[in-house]
């Protein structure tokens, strides 16, 4: 009984402490995590083995094979055949049944065959070659896939985080505001519109609060779903927004080479375009004739009753060896029709590559530029919230000097949250379209 309740304390503690446990992650711990852990990369993983064992499956069928057969037959009634009489001694002209086997038989058979020429099999292991570089692919578009996801998703936290901060110093400001006017109004020297239009501010803000506390949430359930994470894990980031936006500034990356050969989208399209032509190889390798050799050999047994597993009952065996030519003659144009499709198939892979280049060449451009402007909006952002803290400052003064009225305050304070949240968001949207550019580039840095 003692250790039954030791067990299960220590079962309750175990999962109370697993509940609590916390994860940590900087950007780049995050992106690895991600990497060996995202449902989808473990599954282009598991795709590249699939490929690998496909390739060998490929190989294999035309190496020797070895096949085994055992047969065991028993007549329920036997079958009649008719013999002229005569062969007996009866009457010609007549015939006389006989029975040419025993009512019970056993055959084992062993079978080795070999391909001595197949032109689709010799296409088959160019094509799983292929098939496994196509996977692998695969594999490198889902990293930059799964790269790109965690570095969205972990600039969405970021920024809820920041939202937060920021709202709450408002609101701080803003109580604080509400309580200094208040007194004044109670001694009569404000009107009553002063602290309603703050107060109408303050709701504002207090609302935009609870909708980025909700936000925030469900920024942190994608974040973990993204590293391949149970959804309500506990999860915690190590790094800062504005942190992660200078150091992604990083202007040297608008005169990296636009080498389109780099991007897995031209590799895939590439690796379409041979695919395409082994399915044309295929198809005309069908008009050749095929050859196979083949070599057996086994034993069977006969008798009246099931007696095959007695040492007295007696085995023949027998073996034989042959070659099969099989020769394509006429197959009602099938062929012809099947090697066409092939071609337009082909023509349709060679035009696709040719647009893919075409479309990569303007989104390298359009990543280039929308990271430049990032930047660019990064800094003119920086320097409106450094106006707008100013005139929000300036008019707080001059409304509790008496000089300015609460109408021009609030509408200093609406200035400065937009110019906050606007920062915020450019923060984000330099570390977004470097990513985008890095993807598109295949331009990764290296750890």
């Amino acid at each position: 009984m003692k250790k039954s309740i030791t067990l299960l304390f220590f079962l309750i503690s175990t999962a109370i402490f697993s509940q609590e446990t916390t994860m940590q992650f900087s950007l780049q711990e995050a992106i690895d995590y991600a990497l060996e852990n995202n449902r989808t990369a473990k599954n282009a993983v598991r795709d590249i083995k699939a490929a690998e064992l496909q390739k060998w499956e490929t190989t294999a069928s035309g190496l020797p094979q070895l096949n085994a057969s055992v047969d065991y037959q028993n007549w329920i009634k036997q079958q009649v055949t008719l013999l002229p009489a005569e062969l007996t001694g009866g009457t010609p002209g007549t015939f006389v049944p006989v029975n040419f086997s025993t009512k019970q038989s056993t055959t084992a058979t062993a079978t080795l065959t070999q391909k001595l020429f197949d032109g689709s099999y010799l296409v088959g292991l160019q094509s799983a070659k292929v098939y496994l570089e196509i996977s692998k692919n695969a594999k490198e578009k889902t990293d930059l896939e799964v790269r790109k996801a965690v570095i969205n998703a972990y600039g969405n936290v970021l920024l809820a985080e920041e939202s937060l901060s920021v709202l709450n110093r408002n609101i701080s400001v803003l109580e604080k505001n509400i309580f200094e006017i208040t007194k004044i109004y109670e001694n009569g020297l404000e009107e009553e519109e002063s602290v309603e239009q703050l107060q109408i501010t303050l709701s504002g803000v207090e609302s935009q609060l609870k909708n980025t506390e909700r936000l925030k949430k469900l920024a942190y359930q994608m974040f973990n779903i993204t590293l391949g994470l149970d959804v309500n894990t506990d999860s915690k980031l190590t790094e800062n927004l504005s942190g992660l936006a200078n150091y992604h500034s990083v202007t040297s990356l608008l005169e990296a080479d636009e080498n389109i050969e780099n991007n897995i989208d031209f590799k895939i399209a590439e690796n379409d375009k041979v695919a395409k032509e082994l399915l044309l190889k295929l198809e005309k390798s069908k008009a050749l004739p095929t050859l196979d050799a083949f070599i057996n050999g086994g034993y069977a047994a006969y008798n009246e009753k099931f007696h095959f597993a007695n040492s007295d009952q007696k085995w023949f065996g027998s073996s034989l060896f042959g070659v099969s030519l099989n020769i394509p003659i006429f197959s009602s144009g099938m062929r012809s029709a099947s090697t066409q499709r092939a071609k337009v198939n082909l023509e349709k892979a060679q035009d696709d590559l040719t647009e893919t280049q075409q479309q990569l060449k303007l989104q390298i451009a359009a990543a280039k530029s929308d990271y430049q402007f990032a930047m660019e909006d990064y800094e003119n952002k920086t320097s409106n919230l450094n106006l707008a803290e100013r005139i929000e400052q300036k008019n707080q003064t001059k409304f509790f000097e008496g000089i300015s009225s609460s109408f021009d305050l609030r509408q200093a304070q609406t200035q400065l949250y937009t110019a906050q949240q606007e920062l915020l968001q450019a923060m984000l949207n330099v570390i977004n379209t470097k990513a985008e550019l890095e993807t598109v580039l295949n331009e990764i840095p290296k750890n």
